[in-house]
């Protein structure tokens, strides 16, 4: 048999081999128009929402506008290679991102690609970036603290596992660093922290990551950086990525913080995201549903059952206010989300109180549920005593010459605590020496100390017990209440304390 013979032979056993084989149908479309990251495709009948889009050039997209003859689409990162006429497939993949251990001490954008130049990640899971919210019957209440190490959110807001608790205020006003202590103050615990970054500057990720590594820090924490130079689309994906690496932790039965750093952003490239993709504008040029894009989100954050692992996941959103407007449309509809807020103020910041946490706008609906027994002893005090004191700063700035001694006093004791709630960036407070301090303040053992000797008075404080008391810190410690010896152990260092000290 000749060559050409022999040809003829294989190709028809092939064609035998492949007769009745099961043939693959894919959905396709064809690009119409491009420009600014969105591609509007004719076709794709069969696309989901939110699923991954492959086009000819190499690019991926996601479909978000799905109509009777197009489907709109984002395009993740580069743009510029989607040409019109270009044919576009269904996956039938959604949009995902890796997961695990393994991306602890790493920097990824939204796509779960490193950026940190650590090479690439080894981790294999992915879960989808969105997902419906675990439901009523899976939850518990909240009754576990996250312990930030900041004196005034842990004796006055405190923040529970599982909770949601806006940080609000203008620019500059500290917010990134309440989110950036917390996480610093985590060392050596067990909840994982996860710090999504959204249209931020690049160097000031990278001043948030060599902050977390000169703090320790970045040993429990991973990194999801959308920068202002990154697409929209990557913008707007960035904090779904970031909770679904936490739930990922949360369903293993562990605990988890997840930090929006900020949704204000993020309101703003869903804005033009969903302006490009023609959808009709609403308040401020907004979609109609920018609230449904934050509640889905955040409703994400939940305290698990002990039957559904007992994990949880507690988000720290942040929104920048213009000018100290919370009642703007973003800050109300998230105010109405999450479970409280941290109200910064930049008259308070300006003034040298920092964190310049404004206490009366300032609230936890957690409250006392989320604090160790010690810690609540300690603030109910606190509360009442800075409550009274600011009513009568009002009064007394026309003068306290008239004001009698039991009202001059609950000034004074007023005062002492707001300098007493001062506490510098990175230096997070361990439990037991919060509980010392405030136990001395609300129990008058300051009240003699001058003003601006309180912070000497505190310092010295901790010296004092930590060498010759450290069986109280220790109690402290280890029970997380103040039981009747340590109360005694407490009063009787606090005596000796203030015999001793001089400021």
């Amino acid at each position: 048999m000749t060559t050409k013979g022999q040809d003829i032979v294989s190709i028809i056993k092939q064609q035998i081999q492949q007769f009745g084989a099961p043939t693959t149908m894919v959905d396709v479309g064809t690009v119409v128009e491009v420009g600014d990251g969105i591609a509007r495709i004719y076709g794709l009948g069969g696309a989901r929402y939110n699923e991954l889009l492959e086009f000819a050039s190499g690019a991926t997209g996601i479909a978000l506008n799905l109509e009777e003859e197009s489907v709109g689409a984002i395009i993740l990162g580069e743009y510029g290679q989607v040409k019109e006429g270009e044919e576009v497939r269904c996956t039938g993949r959604i949009a995902e991102v890796p997961v695990g251990d393994d991306l602890i001490g790493r920097v990824i954008n939204p796509l779960g690609v490193p950026i940190d130049g650590k090479g690439p990640l080894r981790t294999t899971k992915t879960r989808a970036v969105e997902r419906v919210a675990p439901n009523v019957v899976r939850r518990k209440s909240v009754d576990t603290p996250v312990h930030t190490g900041i004196k005034a959110v842990d004796s006055l807001i405190p923040i529970g596992r599982g909770q949601r608790e806006l940080i609000i205020g203008d620019r500059s006003t500290g917010k990134t660093a309440i989110a950036l202590d917390t996480i610093i103050a985590q060392k050596g615990g067990n909840l994982k922290c996860i710090y999504v970054a959204i249209g931020q500057k690049a160097s000031k990720v990278a001043q948030v990551v060599a902050t977390l590594e000169k703090n320790g820090a970045m040993e429990h924490t991973v990194i999801v950086a959308a920068n202002a130079a990154e697409s929209v689309a990557l913008q707007y994906l960035a904090p779904y990525s970031g909770c679904a690496i936490g739930e990922e932790f949360m369903e293993q039965g562990r605990d988890a913080l997840v930090i929006y750093d900020d949704l204000s952003k993020h309101a703003w490239s869903y804005r033009q995201l969903s302006l490009l993709l023609r959808r009709p504008a609403g308040r401020e040029a907004y979609p109609g549903d920018v609230f449904y894009l934050h509640s889905r989100l955040l409703e994400r954050a939940a305290k698990m059952a002990t039957e559904f692992g007992g994990g949880s996941l507690t988000a720290l959103p942040i929104i920048e206010t213009q000018a100290g407007d919370i009642s703007a449309y973003i800050p109300t509809n998230v105010i109405s989300i999450t479970d409280g807020q941290i109200y910064l103020e930049a008259d308070l910041f300006n003034a040298g109180i920092r964190p310049a946490m404004n206490v009366g706008l300032s609230v936890s609906r957690v409250g006392g549920a989320a604090q160790t027994k010690a810690m609540k002893k300690v603030a109910g005090r606190l509360k009442l005593d800075l409550a009274q004191f600011r009513e009568l700063a009002a009064f007394a700035q026309f003068g306290t010459a008239d004001l009698d001694k039991a009202t001059r006093s609950q000034l004074e004791r007023g005062q002492r605590i707001t300098e007493l709630l001062k506490q510098p960036q990175s230096v997070p407070m361990p439990l037991e020496r919060g509980v010392t301090v405030l136990y001395a303040a609300v129990n008058g053992f300051m009240d003699d100390i001058p003003v601006d000797k309180v912070l000497a008075f505190e310092e010295n404080l901790h010296k004092f017990i930590a060498t010759t008391h450290p069986e109280i810190n220790k109690a402290i410690a280890t029970d997380k209440d103040i039981s009747p010896q340590t109360d005694a152990n407490l009063k009787k260092a606090l005596g000796e304390f203030k015999q001793t000290v001089t400021l």
